[in-house]
């Protein structure tokens, strides 16, 4: 279970990228918010966070840190969050990967607060009120800007 937690922690190793490892993370979060149909978008978030909690807690045990580098199903579930029900295109999408990224970095309260919980919830809770707070930017970016 310990190797299949850290498989899914690095999203499949995108994790190990020598260069940036969240923002690739990010990336594949967009990706997938592009790729799959609309109506799955929800399940397979609430999905990714679910399965990505246990994972992250797995990956800390592995890598015997709190926040490992290579784990990055946070950022992929954080940047759903971010794109869900915006209605954005691949022009909206860029928008809310730096938008996410931006967030994400700078973890504006009570994200830099729930980065402290324990395990995978804190891995992954700093990362969703990120992509909260990048959701309610693109709401009104989407509104503002017709051509995202």
């Amino acid at each position: 279970m310990r190797r299949l937690g850290v498989l899914v922690a690095t999203v499949g190793g995108a994790g190990y990228f020598p260069i940036a490892p969240g923002t690739v993370g990010s990336a594949v979060g967009v990706a997938i918010y592009l790729v799959a149909p609309t109506a799955w978008l929800i399940p397979l978030t609430i999905a990714i966070t679910i399965v990505g909690t246990w994972a992250s807690g797995v990956a800390a045990r592995h890598f015997a840190r709190e926040d490992p580098g290579p784990v990055v199903v946070d950022e992929v579930a954080g940047q759903l969050v971010t794109l869900l029900l915006t209605g954005a295109g691949v022009r909206g999408s860029i928008l809310g990967f730096f938008l996410f990224r931006a967030l994400d970095i700078v973890k504006p309260f009570p994200a830099n607060r729930l980065e402290r919980l324990p395990a995978g919830y804190g891995i992954m809770a700093d990362d969703l009120m990120a992509g909260l707070y990048g959701n309610l930017l693109m709401q009104l970016a989407v509104r503002l800007l017709p051509w995202l």
